[in-house]
Protein backbone atom coordinates (compact mmCIF):
# COMPACT_ATOMS: atom_id res chain seq x y z
CA UNK A 1 0.00 0.00 0.00
CA UNK A 2 1.52 3.17 -1.11
CA UNK A 3 2.11 6.26 1.44
CA UNK A 4 -1.05 8.53 0.12
CA UNK A 5 -3.35 5.56 0.34
CA UNK A 6 -2.75 5.16 4.36
CA UNK A 7 -2.92 8.69 4.55
CA UNK A 8 -6.27 9.27 3.15
CA UNK A 9 -7.34 5.91 5.26
CA UNK A 10 -5.60 7.19 8.37
CA UNK A 11 -7.59 10.40 8.11
CA UNK A 12 -10.98 8.69 7.88
CA UNK A 13 -10.08 6.08 10.78
CA UNK A 14 -10.03 3.37 8.50
CA UNK A 15 -6.31 2.11 8.50
CA UNK A 16 -6.06 -1.49 9.59
CA UNK A 17 -4.04 -4.55 10.29
CA UNK A 18 -4.02 -7.40 8.11
CA UNK A 19 -4.63 -10.98 8.71
CA UNK A 20 -1.18 -13.07 9.51
CA UNK A 21 0.71 -14.91 7.14
CA UNK A 22 0.63 -18.75 8.75
CA UNK A 23 -0.30 -19.78 12.50
CA UNK A 24 0.35 -17.16 15.35
CA UNK A 25 1.64 -19.23 18.24
CA UNK A 26 1.33 -18.12 21.65
CA UNK A 27 4.88 -17.63 22.30
CA UNK A 28 8.38 -18.02 20.12
CA UNK A 29 11.20 -18.78 22.40
CA UNK A 30 14.41 -17.61 20.97
CA UNK A 31 17.65 -19.39 21.01
CA UNK A 32 20.27 -17.91 23.17
CA UNK A 33 21.83 -14.99 22.31
CA UNK A 34 25.43 -15.35 20.43
CA UNK A 35 27.31 -12.56 22.51
CA UNK A 36 30.50 -13.04 20.72
CA UNK A 37 32.07 -12.25 17.81
CA UNK A 38 30.80 -9.34 15.75
CA UNK A 39 33.41 -6.20 14.13
CA UNK A 40 34.73 -3.73 16.17
CA UNK A 41 32.63 -1.16 17.62
CA UNK A 42 34.29 1.47 15.87
CA UNK A 43 33.61 -0.17 12.41
CA UNK A 44 30.25 -0.52 13.18
CA UNK A 45 30.00 3.10 14.39
CA UNK A 46 31.60 4.00 11.00
CA UNK A 47 29.05 1.64 9.04
CA UNK A 48 25.81 3.00 10.52
CA UNK A 49 23.71 4.19 8.29
CA UNK A 50 19.49 4.34 7.60
CA UNK A 51 17.91 2.15 4.40
CA UNK A 52 14.91 2.00 2.77
CA UNK A 53 14.91 -1.00 1.14
CA UNK A 54 14.77 -4.51 2.20
CA UNK A 55 14.76 -7.85 0.76
CA UNK A 56 11.28 -9.43 1.79
CA UNK A 57 12.95 -12.62 3.23
CA UNK A 58 12.04 -13.41 7.20
CA UNK A 59 15.21 -13.10 9.35
CA UNK A 60 16.67 -16.21 10.63
CA UNK A 61 15.59 -17.40 14.77
CA UNK A 62 19.32 -16.88 15.64
CA UNK A 63 19.22 -13.85 14.32
CA UNK A 64 16.26 -12.29 15.51
CA UNK A 65 17.21 -13.31 18.80
CA UNK A 66 20.70 -11.57 18.75
CA UNK A 67 19.08 -8.84 17.62
CA UNK A 68 16.48 -8.20 20.34
CA UNK A 69 18.88 -9.14 23.05
CA UNK A 70 21.37 -6.53 21.60
CA UNK A 71 18.17 -3.76 21.92
CA UNK A 72 17.20 -4.52 25.03
CA UNK A 73 17.86 -8.24 25.93
CA UNK A 74 19.99 -8.80 29.63
CA UNK A 75 23.78 -8.35 29.92
CA UNK A 76 24.61 -8.83 33.64
CA UNK A 77 22.08 -11.95 35.11
CA UNK A 78 22.96 -11.25 38.45
CA UNK A 79 21.84 -7.38 38.60
CA UNK A 80 18.95 -7.63 35.78
CA UNK A 81 21.18 -5.01 33.72
CA UNK A 82 19.84 -4.39 30.32
CA UNK A 83 21.60 -3.46 27.22
CA UNK A 84 20.24 -0.27 27.58
CA UNK A 85 19.74 2.42 30.12
CA UNK A 86 16.93 3.38 31.53
CA UNK A 87 16.39 6.39 34.55
CA UNK A 88 15.62 5.34 37.83
CA UNK A 89 15.78 1.62 36.35
CA UNK A 90 12.31 1.79 35.61
CA UNK A 91 12.60 -0.18 32.39
CA UNK A 92 9.43 1.16 30.72
CA UNK A 93 10.06 0.57 27.33
CA UNK A 94 8.66 -2.52 25.92
CA UNK A 95 9.87 -3.56 22.28
CA UNK A 96 7.10 -4.92 20.41
CA UNK A 97 7.77 -7.44 17.01
CA UNK A 98 5.38 -7.10 14.19
CA UNK A 99 5.99 -10.29 11.73
CA UNK A 100 3.84 -11.96 9.10
CA UNK A 101 3.05 -14.23 11.40
CA UNK A 102 1.84 -11.84 14.02
CA UNK A 103 2.15 -8.82 16.86
CA UNK A 104 4.90 -9.99 19.89
CA UNK A 105 6.24 -8.44 22.78
CA UNK A 106 9.53 -9.14 23.30
CA UNK A 107 10.14 -10.29 27.28
CA UNK A 108 13.80 -9.62 28.03
CA UNK A 109 13.73 -11.91 31.24
CA UNK A 110 13.13 -14.98 29.16
CA UNK A 111 13.83 -14.22 26.22
CA UNK A 112 10.89 -14.70 24.27
CA UNK A 113 8.41 -13.50 21.96
CA UNK A 114 4.46 -13.49 23.35
CA UNK A 115 1.88 -12.96 20.96
CA UNK A 116 0.22 -9.53 22.09
CA UNK A 117 -2.19 -9.30 18.63
CA UNK A 118 -2.93 -12.61 15.75
CA UNK A 119 -2.95 -10.09 13.32
CA UNK A 120 0.07 -8.74 10.66
CA UNK A 121 0.34 -4.95 11.62
CA UNK A 122 3.35 -4.08 9.71
CA UNK A 123 1.32 -1.79 7.37
CA UNK A 124 0.07 0.36 10.14
CA UNK A 125 3.52 0.64 11.62
CA UNK A 126 4.20 3.91 9.72
CA UNK A 127 3.23 5.58 6.33
CA UNK A 128 6.40 4.52 3.94
CA UNK A 129 5.15 1.91 1.77
CA UNK A 130 8.41 -0.49 2.54
CA UNK A 131 6.84 -1.28 5.77
CA UNK A 132 4.17 -3.35 4.78
CA UNK A 133 7.04 -5.79 2.74
CA UNK A 134 9.59 -5.57 5.22
CA UNK A 135 10.34 -8.91 7.23
CA UNK A 136 10.43 -7.24 10.69
CA UNK A 137 9.40 -3.87 12.12
CA UNK A 138 9.91 -2.70 15.97
CA UNK A 139 8.07 -0.69 18.06
CA UNK A 140 9.25 0.73 21.10
CA UNK A 141 6.45 1.46 23.55
CA UNK A 142 6.68 3.33 26.54
CA UNK A 143 4.44 2.07 29.58
CA UNK A 144 4.43 5.26 32.25
CA UNK A 145 1.99 3.54 34.67
CA UNK A 146 6.16 1.74 35.14
CA UNK A 147 7.63 5.68 35.91
CA UNK A 148 5.87 6.42 38.79
CA UNK A 149 9.49 7.67 40.42
CA UNK A 150 9.90 10.06 37.76
CA UNK A 151 8.46 13.32 37.79
CA UNK A 152 5.10 13.22 35.27
CA UNK A 153 6.02 16.09 33.07
CA UNK A 154 9.56 14.57 32.48
CA UNK A 155 8.40 10.94 31.56
CA UNK A 156 7.46 11.23 27.99
CA UNK A 157 11.69 12.87 27.77
CA UNK A 158 13.15 10.33 29.37
CA UNK A 159 11.24 7.25 28.09
CA UNK A 160 12.33 8.83 24.63
CA UNK A 161 15.80 8.85 25.63
CA UNK A 162 15.87 5.28 26.81
CA UNK A 163 14.01 4.07 23.67
CA UNK A 164 16.47 6.21 21.21
CA UNK A 165 19.37 4.22 23.29
CA UNK A 166 17.17 0.94 22.34
CA UNK A 167 17.07 1.73 18.41
CA UNK A 168 20.97 2.86 18.47
CA UNK A 169 21.89 -0.61 19.57
CA UNK A 170 19.83 -2.12 16.69
CA UNK A 171 21.40 -0.25 14.79
CA UNK A 172 25.34 -1.30 15.48
CA UNK A 173 23.69 -4.79 15.66
CA UNK A 174 22.98 -4.11 12.13
CA UNK A 175 26.14 -2.70 11.14
CA UNK A 176 28.04 -5.37 12.75
CA UNK A 177 25.35 -8.05 10.93
CA UNK A 178 24.95 -7.10 7.45
CA UNK A 179 21.69 -5.93 8.27
CA UNK A 180 19.67 -2.79 7.08
CA UNK A 181 17.44 -0.64 8.98
CA UNK A 182 15.61 2.38 9.75
CA UNK A 183 14.13 4.45 12.68
CA UNK A 184 11.08 6.13 11.97
CA UNK A 185 8.53 8.41 13.93
CA UNK A 186 5.61 8.96 10.81
CA UNK A 187 2.90 6.86 12.35
CA UNK A 188 -0.84 7.12 12.85
CA UNK A 189 -0.67 6.54 16.76
CA UNK A 190 -4.34 6.16 17.45
CA UNK A 191 -4.51 3.82 14.50
CA UNK A 192 -1.43 1.29 15.08
CA UNK A 193 -2.39 1.93 19.65
CA UNK A 194 -5.43 0.44 18.57
CA UNK A 195 -4.65 -2.42 16.40
CA UNK A 196 -1.95 -3.30 19.17
CA UNK A 197 -4.78 -3.04 21.86
CA UNK A 198 -2.55 -0.89 24.06
CA UNK A 199 -3.82 0.79 26.98
CA UNK A 200 -4.39 4.57 28.27
CA UNK A 201 -0.47 4.53 30.29
CA UNK A 202 0.64 3.16 26.79
CA UNK A 203 2.34 5.64 24.70
CA UNK A 204 4.18 4.54 20.80
CA UNK A 205 7.79 6.72 20.88
CA UNK A 206 9.16 4.83 17.69
CA UNK A 207 9.00 2.27 15.12
CA UNK A 208 12.39 0.87 13.43
CA UNK A 209 12.20 -1.32 10.49
CA UNK A 210 14.79 -4.50 10.21
CA UNK A 211 15.54 -7.03 6.88
CA UNK A 212 18.06 -8.18 4.84
CA UNK A 213 19.38 -6.05 1.90
CA UNK A 214 18.03 -6.30 -1.32
CA UNK A 215 20.45 -8.37 -3.59
CA UNK A 216 22.10 -6.90 -6.79
CA UNK A 217 20.61 -8.04 -10.01
CA UNK A 218 22.62 -10.90 -11.90
CA UNK A 219 24.72 -9.91 -14.51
Amino acid sequence: MNTLTKLALGMIGQLRPQPVQGNAASALPLPPPQTEGGIPLMQALRQRQSQREFAPDPLDRQVLSDLLWAAAGINRPDLKGRTAPSAMNSQEIDVYVALPEGLYRYEPSGHVLYLASATDVRRITGYQDFVDRAPLDLIFVADHARMKAVPAAQRESFASVAAGAMVQNVYLFCASAGLCTVIRAWIDRQALSEAMGLQADHQILLSQTVGLPVSPPRA
